[in-house]
């Protein structure tokens, strides 16, 4: 089994001069279809030079190109939400998410800005997408669309495909933000589109998920505070099996949320939160609505561990800068400890320059505390814990505990080795020992991808070595998952993990395109002052 070649640890340095050199290469042309460079086995380490390493970048960024498209329905233009690892038509799936669909929006524009297809190529395939997305079945007063459709007719899902189990249409805060993303990519970078894409999204109310009382204040009694508010997981209009509550942030017919909020700051949802204060749809306040940490108190002793942190307020709202211990550093966690609750957002959304002192700091630490809980903690030589296909069969949701908020947290091997930590004070938090032995460590390569940004070296260190070592590798890129101890591999490609790699990839090699497209505006004038106001309790070592 091979090691990491670059093990120490993230100094600040490191991650600038390895970032510097992402950057130089990619002011070189860019490559075409037909010339894809050497495989990255043979150069993934950016000292060998800028053109090798921009060569690794293309190839990558092809071959995952290659499954997006394979994943496609042409007459609709919608994707699958996966695909077999031989990429036949016959092994699509026949369901899709809006997410799938944005994330195809978001892969074909990077396709064509590194010249991967042609600017007319682009151009149909999009075209063709947003005439299927205008006719899809969805909530109208919200614009909001349900979370299943079959790719080849576009029909809202009522009934599963896969066993005939009942689908109870639900609208997904995520999954139309990630549309959303996608449908202003659209619109800001193929202008002969921007009418159709536009006229989409701005029926896309993200308010229809807000809710202004809900919160966490320092001191209830405070009438100078505010309560930040948190958006709802979504809603469905019928009412479902199990927990919902009736109502309507809008004043119209009732539709029935979720039972739970999205309490935690530093996860995905965050982009719904983003679109919906630029949009002037929520109100600004609502960014520190959400909870860094919870409390140090025993009401919140079910969480991770004791978080320390001070209070601060902004904008007339008392936030808990919390943070959870890390192998001698203090981060900001996750809710469940895998990379894509952290690094999703920042793809499209420049976190890290808005927040110099808050997702500045805490980012490059998030990405150092996975490598160090795969090479050094759990030791499986190969590091990159996020949702994705298990191995062995299925989808499941991997990460590094300890990361995470959430108690249980997400666990990043197949025996869900976790680790019950004490929270000083409470009496039923006595924790246990640190677990001293992992099992079948579950790496996905899309994580690594993610990382390319505040640990290029060892992102791409790590990859190389995946495709050394296992049968990591097909004709559309990276599969989905592996099994470190096992070497179980499951070959298929799924549209959201590849649109996270083509998106990682296209910023790396087009200078931050896409993350342009998305930030500009008004985007940058609402969020970008807060992100600087804020300041984070993480500490590196």
């Amino acid at each position: 089994m091979r090691t990491l070649k670059l093990r120490s640890p993230l100094t600040a340095a490191v991650v600038g001069a390895a970032t510097a050199t992402l950057l130089a290469v990619s002011s070189t042309p860019a490559a075409t279809a037909g010339d894809r460079g050497p495989t990255p086995d043979q150069s993934a380490d950016p000292s060998a030079g800028n053109g090798s390493t921009r060569a690794v970048l293309e190839g990558y960024l092809a071959d995952s190109w290659d499954s997006m498209a394979a994943m496609t329905d042409e007459s609709t233009g919608l994707p699958a939400d996966n695909i077999g690892g031989g990429l036949d038509e016959a092994s699509r799936s026949t369901y899709t998410s809006p997410t799938n669909i944005g994330a195809y929006l978001w892969s074909t524009v990077v396709a064509r800005d590194t010249r991967l297809i042609s600017r007319r190529e682009a151009t149909e395939r999009v075209r063709t997408t947003l005439r299927t997305v205008a006719g899809l079945e969805k909530h109208e007063p919200s614009g909001m669309f349900y979370n299943w459709y079959d790719p080849a007719t576009g029909a809202k899902l009522t009934t599963w495909p896969e066993n005939g189990d009942p689908v109870h249409p639900f609208a997904s805060s995520v999954d139309n933000a990630w549309l959303a993303t996608g449908l202003l990519v659209t619109e800001r970078a193929i202008p002969q589109l921007a009418r159709q894409a536009r006229a989409i999204r701005a029926q896309m109310d993200f308010g229809y998920y807000y809710n202004g009382a809900e919160g966490v204040r320092k001191d209830p009694a405070d009438p100078t505070a505010q309560v930040g508010g948190q958006i709802r997981g979504g809603f469905w209009v019928d009412p479902p099996p199990g927990c919902s509550v009736a109502g309507n942030y809008r004043g119209d017919e009732d539709v029935y949320f979720t039972c739970h909020h999205y309490g935690a700051f530093n996860t995905e949802p965050r982009m719904a939160s983003y679109l919906g204060i630029a949009a002037g749809q929520i109100p600004q306040r609502h960014y520190f609505g959400t909870m860094r940490t919870f409390p140090p108190t025993c009401d919140w002793s079910w969480t991770e561990t004791k978080p320390t942190g001070e209070w601060r307020r902004y904008e007339g709202v008392d936030v808990f800068e919390g943070t959870l211990p890390y192998r001698g550093t203090k981060v900001v966690p996750t809710w469940g400890g895998s990379m894509f609750e952290a690094l999703m957002v920042p793809l499209f959304v420049p976190e890290e320059r808005w927040g110099p002192r808050s997702w500045g700091v805490n980012h490059p630490l998030y990405v150092q505390g996975q490598i160090e809980h795969g090479m050094d903690e759990a030791g499986y030589g190969y590091w990159g814990f996020s949702p994705s296909n298990d191995p062995a069969g299925g989808y499941r949701e991997y990460g590094v505990d300890a990361l995470g908020m959430d108690g249980p947290g997400y666990t990043s091997d197949q025996e869900r080795t976790d680790w019950d930590q004490p929270y000083e004070g409470c009496p039923d938090r006595a924790g246990e020992p640190a677990p001293t032995t992992y099992g079948d460590g579950v790496v996905t390569p899309h994580a690594s991808f993610l990382a390319l940004r505040y640990a290029p070296r060892e992102a791409l260190a790590n990859l190389a070595n995946l495709r050394e070592d296992f049968d990591a590798y097909g004709p559309g890129g990276f599969y989905d998952a592996i099994g470190t101890r096992s070497g179980q591999v499951s070959h298929e490609y799924l549209a959201l993990d590849q649109g996270m790699v083509v998106a990682a990839l296209g910023n790396a090699l087009t200078r931050d395109a896409l993350r342009d497209y998305v930030s500009r505006g008004a985007m940058e004038s609402k969020l970008r002052p807060l992100m600087h106001e804020e300041v984070f309790s993480s500490e590196g070592r």
